[in-house]
């Protein structure tokens, strides 16, 4: 970075840059609506990751990538319905990207609550909730970009150490200190879990408790030595939630052996963004949001190919408001 240079105007051109990406995708996809629209293919005009693409799209534009899709068709289906009175239903639908009449029809139903019959039957007395969702697009970005407060400062003044303060406007109570740092390579063991895991603090502590009662007898809990880590393998957004894996580790010497339903894996080192939260349970999607949304688009970093993972520094039991004080590790690589 050039000396003269702020630490602001980074963040600033760092943020246009991911909103100039994402709006390569917006521009896109409204003009290949009628095409197949993947999220490679998506995830490939944007220049990201296509494992992190999809979390940094809903973070920034607050729907999912398949939640847009599909609005963004049913509400050019329903102008067409309007505009376009001599051309059949089916025809419209076709034009819009649905693979049939009977995916149109049900797609339409729940969003406007009445048929495509119906809806151009009654004409233009809908036309200017059409115009009121499309001015919603407009504002979707600038509205997310406003929701997060960010500050960057530097440790003892070098420009290689960066430490940010993130909070989140509308819950004070929602803040971290993320840094930039080298993770180095980790040996872990594992009991996986494959299914819904999302709010099941059960799960979770039924994980934990088969493993510790694993590490226990074999030494192998040496705290604060031993980290406790969640790995996320599957992105949860594109994953069906009956397929999703999840780990729940701790380290380990890289020799240690295993057996049975504990797993052994090394979690490659690398660089990444560490955001250190103290969150109640139901807060680690407001988390998560608050990396991938609020500070990466002002970072000067891009996420990278690799499992992202929560790291644990507490028992929440013990916490006075039972709360978790959790590092969420994301692998990232310069703009």
């Amino acid at each position: 970075m050039n000396e003269k240079e702020s630490p602001v105007i980074l963040q600033s051109q760092s943020r246009a840059e991911y909103i100039s990406r994402i709006n390569r995708v917006l521009d896109y996809i409204e003009m290949h609506l009628d095409e197949e629209l993947s999220l490679q293919a998506l995830a490939k005009v944007a220049t990201f990751s296509p494992f992190h693409f999809h979390r940094i799209f809903k973070a920034i534009v607050g729907e999912t990538l398949n939640q847009f899709i599909l609005r963004l068709r049913v509400e050019k289906a329903a102008g067409l319905l309007v505009g376009n009175p001599n051309r059949s239903i089916t025809e419209v639908a076709l034009d819009c990207g649905f693979s049939s009449s009977a995916t149109f029809a049900r797609a339409f139903k729940d969003f406007f609550h009445i048929s495509a019959s119906q809806w151009r039957h009654n004409g233009r007395q809908f036309e200017s909730k059409i115009g009121k969702l499309k001015s919603n697009d407009h504002q979707a970005v600038s509205k997310k970009q406003e929701a997060y407060d960010e500050s960057a400062y530097y440790i003892d003044g070098d420009i290689i150490n960066q430490t940010w303060r993130i909070r989140m406007q509308n819950n004070n109570q929602l803040q971290a200190n993320i840094e930039v740092k080298n993770i180095p390579e980790m040996a872990v063991a594992y009991v996986r879990h494959v299914g819904p895991y999302k709010g099941n603090e059960k799960l979770f502590e039924n994980l934990f408790n088969k493993l510790m009662k694993w590490a226990g007898p074999r030494e192998l809990l040496r705290f604060p030595e031993t980290q406790c880590l969640v790995v996320y393998h599957d992105n949860p957004e594109i994953t069906d939630e009956d397929k999703l894996r999840t780990s729940a580790c701790i380290s380990i010497p890289k020799d240690t052996p295993v057996e049975g339903e504990i797993g052994k894996m090394i979690i490659a080192g690398s660089r990444y963004a560490i955001a250190r939260f103290e969150i109640a349970a139901d807060q680690f999607q407001d988390a998560w949001d608050a990396v991938c949304g609020g500070w990466l688009p002002d970072s000067g970093y891009q996420p990278v190919d690799g499992p992202c993972f929560e790291i644990y520094h507490n028992n929440h039991k013990e916490h006075l408001e039972h709360k978790h004080i959790v590092d969420i590790c994301v692998p990232v690589k310069p703009l």
